[in-house]
């Protein structure tokens, strides 16, 4: 592990509390591969090819990400439970959530997100050797 993880060493707390709060407001990138599209298009039932003309955007630089609507509010996100619909298939990135670099860069970061996610501090332990693994899974 390297320097920017010794504020962490003894781990961080997070218990998802569903509330959807990760999944809203301001406007972002939900990034998704291939075989995450496969997947959630799946469980949706349908094809992959109408799961992307549907719920997925081309970036300018090629990548894909999950389309929001005009509110920033992720197009898998329920509007009455403000939960994901696909909660168990959602992408990497989602499931990697807060451990993501930038909110694990300094203590101040990881405070900040803590302001807004209420999952942060609370719930299970995850060892610093977890969040590492995490916030490397995806790139932002």
């Amino acid at each position: 592990m390297g320097e920017k993880l010794l504020w962490y060493r003894e781990g961080l707390k997070f218990c998802c509390q569903s509330c959807g709060v990760c999944c809203s407001g301001c406007p972002g990138f939900v990034w998704v591969t291939q075989a995450e599209i496969d997947r959630l298009s799946a469980k949706f039932g349908i094809s992959s090819e109408l799961f992307e003309k549907l719920f997925v955007w081309t970036v300018p630089d090629g990548r894909r990400s999950l389309k929001e609507y005009p509110n920033g509010d992720c197009v898998l996100l329920d509007e009455k439970t403000r939960m994901c619909k696909f909660y168990e298939e959602r992408p990497t990135q989602c499931k990697t959530w807060p451990f993501w670099s930038q909110n694990i860069l300094k203590k101040k970061c990881w405070d900040a997100t803590a302001e807004s996610c209420p999952g942060c501090n609370c719930g299970r332990l995850y060892s610093a050797e977890e969040i590492e693994k995490q916030s490397l899974a995806v790139e932002l």
